[in-house]
């Protein structure tokens, strides 16, 4: 069972992760970090000011980090939170894996028995 703390960290991340402008965000920081809001509102038919709005969900989830360099914020990925997700996701496919792995002898055996 998943402790409340745990349970909310993994739905701030999907929630994060489910719109298609934040994944692009997150591809954006991967490939070429650090950027400032500014310079990432240009990939995008949205205001830098919605271009803030989704930076702060990605930060506050944990995938973004934000440094300060004079007045200007930089962001770049936080790569942790999507490593988790991965672990999380080998987990429930290995979970899966197993059940399937199950059936398949359950069946096999009912073949062999008539």
């Amino acid at each position: 069972m998943l402790s409340e703390q745990t349970y909310e960290h993994e739905q701030s991340l999907f929630a994060a992760l489910a719109d298609p402008i934040r994944r692009g965000l997150l591809v954006n920081l991967a490939e070429h970090s650090p950027k400032t809001a500014t310079q990432l509102a240009e990939y995008y038919p949205i205001t830098r000011q919605g271009i803030l709005k989704h930076l702060t969900i990605l930060e506050s989830a944990g995938l973004v980090a934000v440094h300060q360099l004079g007045r200007e914020k930089r962001y770049t990925l936080t790569p942790e939170p999507l490593e988790e997700l991965d672990q999380w996701i080998d987990n429930i496919g290995a979970k899966w894996d197993e059940r399937l792995l199950r059936l398949k002898t359950l069946l096999e055996h009912e073949q062999t028995d008539k």
